[in-house]
């Protein structure tokens, strides 16, 4: 199930409505915590924090959520919303970049409540996750006096999320030269491929990263560079030529990611990566 539904389109976007993220995603609707779960875990319902952003004016686009092996979880388990404000009279142009709320819960103990400030490219309909302090601090325990701190959290990140939105004019105007761009394809190599001790196996090369997928994409400055990388990173699809056990040649493609933490840990590093380079050309 991937996260970019058909009302994530700008062309036609418009919102999800409750019958078709219950249909998507059940779990978004759990009020209580799984029965596995103590007394002193307290659910934190996504939908009536879903309901309060969309006062704020924010609309659910899309949405998708982790499987469960366990029987009778599958209403309780992991789920990721993402949330922009949706204009219906606006028309938008190939290279804007909007912001939008990433939201991220589950009520059987796999993961905290957490909520982010994200960009999406319309050019290629990638998307990052922003790593900043003030969006790490929001994220909440089902412990304590969850209500008040997911209040607190959501409005602290709606305001850092417009923030984020001067990134894409900043760096548009950085050029990278090859050393650089190999640099950042270095990194994000080591990031995406590199085992817990950082050493890369795949026969996958870094310059991979930097090819582009379509013609717009072909230019040099930081904005593009980094999308360039970002979604050759999280997409998948890059090839390369190893040997199997008897040293035979043997072409590998790599798989896209699609699991929801490994998707907000990388677009995270990538991002951070993307900041010291921007920092350090500035």
């Amino acid at each position: 199930m991937t996260v970019y539904t058909e009302t994530a389109r700008f062309d036609t976007g418009r919102a999800l409505t409750e019958t078709e993220m219950r249909r998507i995603a059940p779990s978004i609707f759990a009020v209580t915590a799984h029965e596995s779960r103590s007394e002193r875990f307290m659910p934190i319902p996504t939908i009536e924090v879903l309901r309060g952003l969309i006062r704020e004016g924010f609309m659910p686009v899309g949405a998708k959520q982790s499987r469960s092996r366990t029987e009778g979880k599958a209403d309780f388990t992991k789920h990721l919303i993402r949330m922009r404000r949706v204009d219906y009279g606006k028309i938008y142009n190939v290279g804007d970049t909007v912001c939008e709320i990433l939201l991220k819960n589950a009520n059987d103990g796999t993961s905290a409540y957490e909520l982010m400030a994200g960009l999406f490219r319309i050019r290629c309909l990638n998307s990052l996750v922003t790593q900043t302090g003030t969006i790490d601090a929001i994220k909440v325990r089902h412990s304590g006096d969850v209500q008040a701190k997911v209040i607190e959290g959501t409005y602290r990140v709606l305001g850092e999320a417009e923030r984020t939105l001067a990134a894409p004019q900043d760096w548009a105007t950085m050029r990278l030269n090859r050393d650089e761009k190999d640099i950042l394809a270095d990194a994000a190599h080591v990031l995406r491929f590199g085992d817990t001790e950082g050493e890369v196996k795949t026969p996958i090369k870094a310059d991979r990263l930097l090819v582009p997928r379509r013609h717009d994409d072909r230019d040099n400055d930081l904005w593009t560079v980094w999308n360039v990388v970002q979604e050759n990173a999280i997409k998948g699809g890059l090839r390369g030529v190893g040997r199997d056990d008897l040293g035979r040649p043997r072409r590998v493609s790599s798989r896209a990611v699609n699991g929801i933490d490994q998707d907000i840990k990388l677009n995270k590093a990538l991002w951070l990566l993307g900041e010291r380079m921007a920092a350090l050309k500035s």
